[in-house]
């Protein structure tokens, strides 16, 4: 997708994103009455892609056509690639928070090290190195790590830090105390009731705004965790 945002486009590339929307509009569950079955995570997730990539796909067909069409006008160009690579980025971000939501199995082919884990979280959430401090004990580092849930959890957490903390620095610390170990996330500026309200409610969100940490909070239970903020 990024791509797409740094080379002329053409109307295979408009076919592909044209093709992507009418797939994710295909699979939209249909609405709810009272009394019927809770969506599933998976429906929620498809729900959710459906709705929040509408508006950026849009965006971004309008641009590219624009961009086949101008006569060369070179600062009204700069304008327009740098709105297509904004709607790229929010649909990457997208994407991620999907992968973390629902885009793993339970379980790995075999336990890795927390360290590990925490890496390829890091490196999937999009958060540029400047604004991530991770602090991890050596003791924690070394702790087998035998679910996928773990790194969905860790990544969640940073790509919701990613997406709506308006570029605050971010702080990852992992403890490991007698039979625990605690991942802390602290970032500032955002209202702590936002955050907590996703992190207790007990459905999914109907659009992908909190996705991410009702994910989080349900996951960590199925792991017998729990959750303190």
């Amino acid at each position: 997708m990024t791509l797409v945002a740094d080379t002329h486009p053409t109307p295979r590339t408009r076919g592909l994103l044209l093709d992507l929307a009418s797939v994710l509009r295909t699979h939209l569950p249909g609405g709810r009455r009272p009394g019927e079955e809770v969506p599933t995570p998976q429906d929620a997730l498809l729900r959710a892609l459906c709705h929040d990539m509408t508006s950026p796909l849009a965006a971004l067909e309008a641009t590219l056509g624009c961009l086949d069409r101008m006569p060369g006008e070179q600062a009204e160009r700069a304008e327009l690639v740098e709105l297509a690579r904004a709607q790229t980025a929010s649909l990457s971000s997208m994407l991620r928070t999907a992968a973390a939501t629902g885009g793993a199995t339970r379980r790995g082919p075999a336990p890795r090290l927390l360290r590990d884990v925490l890496r390829a979280a890091v490196t999937s959430c999009g958060l540029p190195s400047s604004q991530l401090t991770v602090e991890v004990d050596p003791d924690a580092g070394e702790v087998a790590v035998g679910d996928a849930r773990v790194q969905r959890i860790v990544t969640n957490l940073l790509e919701n830090a990613h997406r709506h903390g308006n570029g605050a620095a971010v702080r990852l610390v992992v403890r490991r105390r007698p039979g625990w170990v605690d991942i802390a996330l602290t970032q500032a500026g955002l209202a702590a009731d936002r955050v907590s309200d996703h992190l207790r409610t007990p459905r999914p969100p109907v659009d992908l705004t909190g996705l991410g940490l009702w994910s989080v909070q349900r996951q960590t239970r199925e792991l017998g965790g729990r959750i303190v903020w």
